[in-house]
């Protein structure tokens, strides 16, 4: 379980995760050589995942994000399986989430336009296998996107 000063690195990390090792060390009370350490051992215990880019898909010209909750019809036992083969085919899809409860699965969709998101959603979704419901939502506006928790 991390501790106060791990917890400091990260809240640093997360704040301005391409800052330098030895500016994040300076910000969290620790030096470069303690920073690093912590940091491989957080890595190693599964606290650290990796790094990764963001793409802001809007400015890459992909206007339209839908994100679509799927029931499926689960009479075939291969409805899972295969409803799953079929979404990840679809290369508008960025993000796939099973779920326990109603909503078996949810994917997060672009398009570059709202004529573009029609013809996905019409030639790509509405063929996916084993639908039973679906719901559609359109971002309007994004709020809040941080991985950070009061640390």
């Amino acid at each position: 379980m991390p501790d106060s000063t791990d917890r400091r690195i990260l809240r640093q990390l997360l704040a301005e995760p391409e800052a330098a090792n030895a500016t994040l060390a300076e910000r969290a009370g620790v030096t470069s050589a303690a920073l690093w350490r912590r940091l491989e051992r957080m890595r190693e215990a599964g606290v650290l995942k990796g790094v990764q880019a963001r793409i802001d898909w809007r400015a890459m010209g992909w206007a339209v994000e839908v994100s679509l909750r799927f029931t499926l019809d689960k009479t075939n036992p291969r409805a899972f399986d295969e409803f799953l083969a079929a979404l990840r085919q679809v290369p508008e899809v960025i993000e796939i989430q099973s779920f326990l409860g109603s909503v078996d699965w949810r994917a997060s969709v672009i398009a570059r336009d709202m004529a573009h998101w029609q013809q996905v959603y019409r030639d790509r979704i509405l063929t996916l296998p084993h639908l039973a419901e679906l719901d559609a939502l359109m971002l309007v506006a994004t709020i809040k996107d941080s991985g950070e928790l009061a640390l």
